[in-house]
């Protein structure tokens, strides 16, 4: 092949539809007979829709790291939050190191360096050690430029209208 080095896309933007895209993209690697592995950095929810159907689909697994809505910064759990997104940044390395996994997917690690729970340089140190046709695909709101200028495929998502906003209340299969 001509490109042997690894391939990062990056969805972010207000609009909804970040990890939606990023699923997609596991669904679609599996059908190929990938290995995935999803590792989501804010999400603690095991009843959501992603957690339930990646059991059904083969080579692919969903881990979840984060703890949920983050609190402020000078808040008593922050602390837990920026542990339990240290964890998963270590979970996502062993996986990327590992050169076992075709697709990884950190889902809201850009939220997770929005929020203070992660620094840039060290997911990009950990980007760094992708292996050769390995796809990485970052998710969340509030990517930082260094995230975009180390992307070969960036995609944002721009909302116009959004349910929530209108006050319909979350609904499963759209939101969860």
């Amino acid at each position: 092949m001509k490109d042997e080095k690894p391939r990062v896309l990056l969805f972010t933007g207000s609009g909804k539809g970040k990890t939606t895209a990023a699923l997609g993209m596991a669904i679609r690697a599996s059908g190929h007979g990938m290995k995935v592995s999803i590792v989501q950095f804010i999400k603690s929810d095991s009843k959501t829709g992603e957690v339930a159907a990646v059991r059904y689909l083969p080579g692919v697994e969903l881990i979840q790291t984060g703890l949920g809505f983050v609190l402020p910064e000078d808040g008593p759990a922050f602390f837990q939050h920026r542990e339990a997104a240290q964890r998963g940044l270590q979970l996502a390395e062993e996986v990327i190191r590992s050169g076992l996994i075709d697709l990884v997917i950190l889902d809201e690690i850009c939220n997770a360096v929005a929020l203070k729970l992660l620094s840039e340089e060290g997911v990009i140190a950990v980007l760094r050690q992708a292996g050769p046709r390995q796809i990485i695909v970052l998710t969340g709101r509030d990517a930082p430029e260094s995230f975009v200028a180390l992307a070969d495929t960036v995609t944002v998502m721009e909302a116009h209208k959004h349910a929530l906003a209108s006050g319909r209340p979350a609904q499963k299969g759209v939101e969860y």
